[in-house]
């Protein structure tokens, strides 16, 4: 019992240096195999981010504007995760905007050089992000929408594994460690971890969310299947990043429609 506890502690260590700048102990072992495993612990350590992050948002907001705040808190959340995610949606949208073969989008998202495409997605994004947040700072309580937005945003992207083949990159000398194998037990845990937060909300939050969630994971499958025949690393990244996003827009809209209907019933 306890060389398993052991064992899983190790994953999880995994999981949140591959995360996350969060420093882990040297002696962690690692292995592909551990790798793989590891993945079942991506939304647990998306939510600790989020705890973090709605930390940070909560100090913030002791002294400057929601909007302030927000900007802070996303400032933080980047070098909290050495914008991984960021830079996959960056790569994914250069190299699928700008390639017209497999062999060329591939290579693409490997350049370190970032084109119009890559750029105007990461702008838009970012932007949308502050937007979002700095709305839902007049509707909910925040800690618990960094919850919610990082946890289930990482579990979707990492349900991709189950699924969908990995594309091997051209170059393999600049590949990253990554989990592609997941089995079934692991992606129920790591879905159930990403929903939890949402029963903060209400249990109709959770269904939506669940409902939503099941969408983008199949419109995103789709897609990606069509444009590369399965995923990369930087494909997962995007996933999040976009799921993120759509989580947000949800619950603004969500919490926009309680409350002027509250305000209507009031009147």
């Amino acid at each position: 019992m306890i060389a398993w506890f052991k064992y899983q502690l190790e994953l999880f260590a995994l999981a949140l240096s591959f995360f996350s700048r969060i420093p882990i102990p040297a002696s962690t072992p690692y292995s592909d195999e551990r790798m793989n495993r590891a993945g079942r612990f991506f939304s647990l350590v998306g939510l600790i981010l989020g705890a973090i992050c709605g930390g940070v948002y909560w100090v913030s907001a002791q002294i400057f504007s929601p909007e302030v705040s927000v900007f802070l808190t996303m400032a933080f959340s980047l070098m909290l995760t050495g914008a991984f995610h960021e830079d996959g949606l960056t790569d994914m949208a250069d190299g699928i905007g700008g390639g017209m073969t497999l062999e060329r989008r591939l290579t693409i998202m490997k350049d370190s050089r970032i084109g119009t495409y890559g750029a105007a997605t990461l702008t838009m994004a970012l932007l949308g992000k502050w937007l979002l947040l700095t709305e839902l700072s007049q509707l909910s309580a925040m800690f618990s929408v960094f919850l919610v937005g990082y946890g289930l945003s990482r579990a979707v992207a990492a349900s991709l594994i189950y699924d969908m083949p990995y594309v091997s990159d051209l170059d393999t000398s600049k590949s990253k460690p990554l989990a592609n194998k997941q089995t079934t037990g692991e992606l129920l845990f790591l879905s159930a971890v990403g929903l939890v937060p949402a029963l903060l909300m209400g249990l109709h939050i959770v269904l939506s969310l669940a409902v939503l969630a099941l969408l983008f994971r199949a419109v995103m499958k789709r897609w990606l299947l069509s444009r590369l025949g399965g995923f990369t690393g930087d494909c997962l990244g995007a996933a999040q990043q976009l799921m993120e996003l759509l989580i947000y827009l949800f619950l603004v809209a969500q919490f926009e429609h309680h409350f002027i209907s509250t305000s209507v019933e009031v009147w």
